[in-house]
């Protein structure tokens, strides 16, 4: 299996730091010769194609004219995550905006891990394209069942922290060494399920009139505040 990811910036981020998962490269315009020499440095297939096919490759995506056909990440399993002593655990978020764009968010502030807890598919190329690459960066594994996760990262001594706006100011609490944040849908934010199980519930206190932030913008100041 392949994907096709598009972009001037994600395909120059691919081939700089994870030029093994490129299979192919293709160029919609003239480039200039410094970054035509960084491209065929690599030893990868570049391969010339007209707009047209450039746009239905990307399927209308802004393309820039640089597409790069190339081989999916792979998730690591469970027993692998729990390794980790900073992992973010995203519990029905479906926008691939907001989960690429918590991705690189997580990889600069020093997550260590990410779970996606998901039921049905989704696009890894919107992901990666989104988190400029970041996705690639950091490992991640794929989980259904959250509340079982969570009795997991709870043998393993990782304290189980959740995001909601009811919970304790998140610049009140000393954070524990080896910890999992759990950040809600878009929408519904995390069910009562699983906020009963979790150790701790944190929230960041607003001074304006809105009462809730984008989730990707909440995981970055979380994750800041938790260190």
């Amino acid at each position: 299996m392949v994907m096709i990811v598009y972009g001037k910036q994600i395909v120059l981020h691919l081939l700089e730091r994870h030029s093994d998962l490129v299979e192919e490269i293709y160029l919609a315009k003239e480039i200039d010769t410094k970054t035509f020499a960084f491209i065929a440095k690599n030893n990868r297939r570049i391969l010339r194609t007209d707009l047209k096919k450039a746009q239905a490759m990307a399927r209308g995506g802004n393309h820039q004219g640089f597409l790069a056909k190339i081989i999916p990440p792979l998730p690591i399993s469970l027993k692998e995550i729990k390794k980790y002593n900073k992992v973010l655990v995203l519990c029905g978020i479906t926008d691939v905006g907001n989960i690429g764009a918590i991705f690189r968010t997580a990889y600069c502030l020093g997550v260590e891990a990410v779970v996606l807890g998901l039921s049905e598919n989704f696009s890894y190329e919107g992901v990666i394209r989104a988190s400029v690459g970041a996705m690639l960066d950091i490992p991640f594994c794929v989980c259904k069942n959250i509340l079982d996760l969570i009795n997991e990262f709870k043998n393993e001594n990782i304290y189980c922290y959740g995001a909601d706006i009811m919970g304790e100011d998140i610049k009140n609490i000393t954070i524990q060494d080896k910890w999992a944040l759990f950040l809600g849908s878009e929408g519904e934010g995390l069910n009562k399920k699983i906020l009963s199980k979790l150790d701790k519930i944190v929230s960041i206190r607003m001074k304006g009139d809105f009462n809730s932030l984008n989730v990707s913008v909440a995981a970055g100041i979380l994750i800041n505040r938790m260190g």
